[in-house]
């Protein structure tokens, strides 16, 4: 060794090359242990713990990044030992040093601040609270200094320097990061009205989104539409443009099905007596005759006392089995009331949509009529399903309508359809029902 290091002495630039090459062969040997054996207790005792935030900070690869800074830390100590090395190449080697400890510590930060997020993503309230904007803040703020500290250690000028000079560039910078603003803005808007979480159920059909956020970030909303297809909006646009959120029909705990079909207007009449007697042993009639009967007979018995111009107290009520009351035992007089089968099948499936098990009867529940026209009668059915999953919502309402368009016919109505090329070839050889 004595005769080695005499060697070494007597040849100077030898001697700091074999210095440097020993530094950093040791600063590799320090990153190899550190990862090998260092890393492999730190995950033993991860998977030993009953904590969940070491499991995100190692999935994050928090500790490895760490593990980079061994290198570095032997180098920056390592350097001032080689002798005859300049000291303006050793100063720039040590800054060199500086530099990517100063950069492992600023990807350390940024997979630290994604553990964060991970860990507060398993929060009850994480969904109409998210952090990932503002993290994504942090991490911008966090590189740009840590660009500005390196650029100021490699050439060796104080960080003051370059900050001083960021006013002049203001204008470049505010374009620069016009969309950061902006959907800075509009993350802070939209977590603090609770107007977007994930999961949410939105439509935006200018961006052709239909579906669920599956992420909120900083600049871009993901939404997963039906399709399975991605749709990404710009955060901002959000705030600029209306979308539609579901959210409200899912916490409500209702949908609504609002649905039309169409009744032939030449299919409406009255009610004849042996209907009336049928439609009576109706469950779901019974309570609607019972009523409507009544309503009816006391309407058109004060009719009959105002045309015939007497003051007779009211006859007597007629038996039931002669369907006191029925239109064909009343007069033929214009202003008296009758059934109509088209009233009758109203009052049917309100019955029936009361009873269903898939509706809800706490909400809006109703059978109308809308406007006629040249393709008969609509009737609108407008209640709310008590299951909001698309599928058990699609189920519902087939089953509703499926038995709907069903009974129909047992009411004397028919539905409307536009004739199709085979009713008109029938018409044509004459071989087609009328109707």
């Amino acid at each position: 060794m004595e005769e080695w290091r005499s060697w070494l002495q007597t040849y100077p630039a030898v001697e700091t090359v074999v210095w440097l090459v020993g530094i950093f062969a040791v600063a590799w040997l320090s990153d190899a242990l550190a990862k090998r054996y260092l890393l492999g207790a730190i995950s033993r005792v991860v998977r030993r713990t009953e904590f969940t935030w070491d499991d995100a900070l190692q999935r994050r690869l928090v500790f490895r990044r760490l593990a980079h800074l061994a290198p570095a830390i032997v180098l920056y100590y390592g350097i001032p030992l080689a002798p005859g090395l300049p000291e303006e190449l050793g100063q720039v080697l040590q800054r060199g040093a500086m530099a990517v400890m100063v950069l492992v510590l600023a990807l350390a930060a940024d997979a630290f601040l994604s553990a964060v997020n991970d860990i507060y993503a398993t929060r009850p309230h994480a969904n109409t609270r998210p952090i990932k904007g503002y993290l994504q803040i942090v991490k911008i703020v966090l590189y740009i200094a840590a660009g500005i500290v390196v650029l100021s250690l490699l050439v060796d000028r104080s960080p003051v320097v370059f900050l001083s000079g960021f006013g002049a560039l203001t204008a470049i910078i505010l374009l620069v990061f016009r969309d950061t603003i902006l959907s800075l803005v509009a993350s802070i808007t939209l977590t603090q009205n609770d107007m977007l979480a994930v999961g949410d159920w939105i439509e935006m059909p200018k961006y052709g989104a239909d579906g669920d956020v599956v992420d909120i970030a900083l600049h871009t909303v993901k939404v997963q539409n039906w399709d399975k297809t991605i749709t990404t909006i710009p955060t901002h646009q959000l705030i600029s443009d209306s979308f539609k959120n579901w959210r409200g029909m899912k916490q409500a705990g209702g949908r609504r099905i609002s649905r039309s079909f169409r009744l032939d207007l030449n299919s409406i009449r009255f009610l004849t007596d042996d209907e009336i007697r049928r439609f009576r042993r109706y469950e779901l009639l019974e309570d609607y005759f019972r009523e409507k009967l009544e309503e009816i007979e006391a309407f058109n018995a004060r009719k009959r006392r105002e045309e015939e111009g007497s003051e007779l107290e009211a006859p007597e009520e007629e038996p039931r089995e002669r369907d006191a009351g029925s239109p064909r035992s009343l007069p033929v007089i214009p202003n008296l009331r009758r059934l109509t089968n088209v009233g009758t099948l109203r009052a049917y499936i309100v019955s029936y949509l009361r009873q269903h098990p898939g509706l809800r009867r706490d909400m809006t529940l109703m059978v109308r009529q809308l406007e006629p026209g040249p393709d008969g009668l609509p009737m609108q059915i407008y209640v709310f399903s008590n299951d909001t999953n698309w599928v058990s919502y699609e189920g519902i309402q087939a089953d509703v309508f499926d038995h709907i368009f069903a009974i129909i016919p047992e009411f004397g109505l028919r539905m409307f359809q536009t004739p199709s090329g085979q009713d008109l070839a029938r018409l044509t050889t004459g071989t087609g029902s009328s109707s």
